[in-house]
């Protein structure tokens, strides 16, 4: 590979910290960035040098600028992403819909239109936006989240057009479930609840497993760009239905 440097977002665990560390494992230096400086700092322990710790929240466009100043980005993992509580819509406070929206649809905006000029400039380049099958099946309770990754998702479609015969490729991966702490806000903190509930009743996918076919995407020839892919647990079917039982004026 002609890559360089990667920058992996939401890299201090889970589907991030497993991204860095294969990539570093390809021969890139990575600069992690998230908001735990020790979680990243044990990271770096653990896969060396060529892990860069970067503190700062995604959200933060202008001081991601300032600490990655005269960085040549190769590779840009838009990985960040969150979801505070999982109910309908209008029982949501009007800050967590903003959050939402801001973690998984402004903040790899920003992140792409930060680093996109410099991989034009150099004909070479491949972002990775984490979307989530939530961006095209309906979960109830999702609705932002649900909106906020279909947008990131669209957004990957229009780019192709834009980067066209630059040589940077843009390639959506958009998981199932996966083994992970995502959804421990959204559970009260209750993580024992969080694995039953999520966890132990079918097999869901690993951080590692996401890792895996990033790279495969990433390692083929500069002609070839995986455009969109979804990985899914061999035991979930994506989506479902449920109907409770109508109100009673209506019987």
């Amino acid at each position: 590979m002609d890559y360089r440097c990667a920058l992996v977002t939401g890299a201090s665990k889970g589907i991030g910290a497993a991204i860095a560390s294969r990539l570093v494992g390809e021969g890139l230096t990575v600069y992690a960035l998230g908001r735990s400086e020790a979680s990243l700092t044990e990271l770096g322990l653990q896969l060396g040098d060529r892990l860069r710790p970067v503190v700062a929240d995604v959200r933060d466009h202008t001081a991601i600028a300032e600490k990655l100043a005269g960085v040549d980005i190769d590779v840009l993992v838009n990985n960040a992403g969150g979801i505070s509580s999982v109910r309908p819509l209008h029982e949501q406070t009007a800050e967590e819909t903003e959050e939402v929206i801001a973690l998984n649809l402004t903040a790899p905006l920003q992140l792409i239109r930060m680093m996109l000029p410099g991989m034009i400039a150099r004909r070479r380049g491949h972002i990775f936006n984490l979307t989530s099958t939530a961006a095209s099946a309906a979960f109830p309770g999702t609705t932002g989240y649900g909106a906020a990754k279909a947008g990131l998702s669209q957004a990957g479609r229009i780019l192709r057009y834009d980067l066209a015969g630059t040589g940077v490729r843009l390639t959506e991966i958009a998981p199932g479930r996966v083994e992970t702490q995502f959804y421990l806000q959204a559970f009260g903190g209750d993580a024992a609840t969080l694995q039953e509930r999520m966890y132990t009743q079918q097999r869901p996918l690993r951080p590692e497993d996401i890792a895996a076919v990033l790279v495969c995407a990433l390692t083929l020839p500069p002609h070839a760009d995986v455009a969109e892919l979804t990985i899914s647990p061999t035991d979930q079917a994506i989506g479902g239905h449920v109907y409770p039982a109508g109100p009673s004026s209506l019987r």
